[in-house]
């Protein structure tokens, strides 16, 4: 059996300035770490339980089979705030036929995004 200590999702952007400053400044993650110098350098970003890399470069296009999912308090504000900051919203926020309110966005690489928030009145929050 293999015992995770830590896990993080490794992003290697076209544009590492462009990422940093969508995941930094656009969405507002925190920052865990930071690692070497000049424009290729490391940013470790905080992801809920888990942390997103974005460092190194790549030419090569982003893969389908790969998404982000981030939970968040409340969709709406989430949808306002990141329309304010630029950010291409490839669907605003829905709610889905299993009760989760889910939005769509990409980050500049054109990997998706899915921000979605559990109402209260959810099974994943509330067991009668």
């Amino acid at each position: 059996m293999v015992h995770v200590l830590s896990s993080r999702v490794l992003l290697r952007p076209r544009d590492p300035q462009l990422s940093r400053d969508f995941y930094g400044d656009a969405l507002g993650l925190a920052v865990y770490r930071e690692f070497g110098t000049g424009p290729e350098r490391g940013t470790v970003y905080f992801l809920g339980g888990g942390y997103l890399e974005v460092s190194g470069r790549s030419d090569e296009p982003p893969t389908e089979t790969i998404r982000l999912w981030l939970q968040v308090a409340d969709c709406e504000a989430a949808h306002e705030e990141l329309v304010g900051h630029g950010v291409h919203v490839l669907r605003p926020p829905l709610r889905e036929p299993w009760g989760l309110i889910e939005m769509w966005i990409a980050d500049p690489d054109g990997h998706r995004i899915v921000l979605t928030e559990v109402p209260a009145d959810h099974p994943l929050r509330y067991r009668p």
